[in-house]
C-alpha cells in the first residue's frame, strides 16, 4: 500500500473529534539490501492523545460522600453547627442522667442538682445549692441539708419548692438542717420519667434539625451538593446519638 493511501486509511478511521491535521506520518523508510536481501520499506504512527486543554478531570466522577467540603466558608460553618450539636447532646445526656437516677431509685446528692438558691441581699443572682450547704446520704433512702449560714435557711427551702422536682418534699429539723426521705419509685413513677425523657428527646431532635437548616440555608448550596450531604450526615448522627441515649434509659430503668 502506498503512503498517500496509507495516510488516507488512517484520517478515515479518525474520531471527528480529532482534527485530521493532527495526524503525524513518517514517511517510509527506504528499502535496502543487506547480505543480497531485499528488505521491504516499513510505516510508523505515532499515536494521538486528548490535548490538556479537553481533558476532563476526574473529581466531577466522585461521589459526594466522598468529597470533602468544597470551601473555607463551608467548613467554618460546618465546624459551627457540629460545637451546637454537640452542646444540645450533652444537655440532653445531663438531663436523662438525672431521670435514670430518679427512676432508678437511687439516692445521690444528684437529685438537687437543679435546685438554685436566690440569697436574701444578694439581688436577683442565683447560687447553686451546693454553694450555700453541704448534701449528704442518710441510710440510702433520705438527703440531709446543712446550710453554713442560719439565715440561709430559708431561702433554701424556698428554692427546694421552687424546683418542682418530684417527691422532694423538704422538712425542717433544726436551724441550720433540712431532711427530705425520698420514696421508692413505683412503676407508674418510672413511667412518668421515661416519658418525659422521650418528650426531651424530640424537643432535642427538633433543635438538631434547627440548627442544620440554619447552616444549610446560611450557604444557600445546590441541590445534591457534598455540603447538603455533609449537614444531613452530621444531624443525622447527632439523632442517633439522642436515639442511643434514651434507650439506654428504658433499658437500666425497665421502663417502657
Amino acid at each position: 500500500m502506498s503512503p498517500p493511501s496509507v495516510v488516507r486509511l488512517a484520517t478515515s478511521c479518525l474520531p471527528r473529534a480529532v482534527s485530521r491535521r493532527s495526524l503525524q506520518f513518517l514517511r517510509p523508510t527506504q528499502s535496502f539490501a543487506h547480505n543480497g536481501i531485499s528488505r521491504s520499506p516499513t510505516t510508523s504512527y505515532i499515536r494521538l492523545y486528548a490535548s490538556r486543554s479537553k481533558a476532563k478531570s476526574t473529581a466531577d466522577l466522585v461521589p459526594g460522600s466522598k468529597q470533602a467540603l468544597t470551601s473555607e466558608v463551608s467548613r467554618l460553618e460546618y465546624g459551627k453547627s457540629e460545637a451546637k450539636m454537640s452542646a444540645a447532646v450533652e444537655w440532653y445526656r445531663k438531663e436523662v442522667a438525672g431521670l435514670e437516677t430518679r427512676a432508678s431509685g437511687r439516692v445521690t446528692p444528684a437529685l438537687l442538682s437543679p435546685v438554685r438558691v436566690e440569697l436574701p441581699g444578694n439581688g436577683k443572682d442565683l447560687v447553686k445549692l451546693e454553694e450555700v450547704a453541704t448534701i449528704g446520704v442518710r441510710d440510702g433512702s433520705t438527703l440531709i441539708i446543712t446550710v453554713f449560714e442560719e439565715h440561709n435557711l430559708k431561702a433554701v427551702e424556698q428554692a427546694l419548692y421552687a424546683a418542682k422536682l418530684p417527691n422532694i418534699v423538704p422538712q425542717k429539723q433544726d436551724s441550720r438542717t433540712i431532711k427530705i426521705p425520698i420514696p421508692r419509685p413505683t412503676v407508674e413513677a418510672r413511667n412518668a420519667l421515661t416519658a418525659t425523657a422521650q418528650r426531651m428527646a424530640e424537643d432535642t431532635r427538633v433543635q438538631l434539625r434547627k440548627i442544620q437548616q440554619a447552616s444549610v440555608k446560611k450557604g444557600d448550596y445546590k441541590k445534591h451538593s457534598v455540603e447538603l450531604e455533609e449537614f444531613q450526615k452530621l444531624a443525622d448522627k447527632n439523632s442517633a446519638e439522642v436515639d442511643k441515649i434514651l434507650a439506654h434509659m428504658k433499658k437500666s430503668t425497665g421502663a417502657r
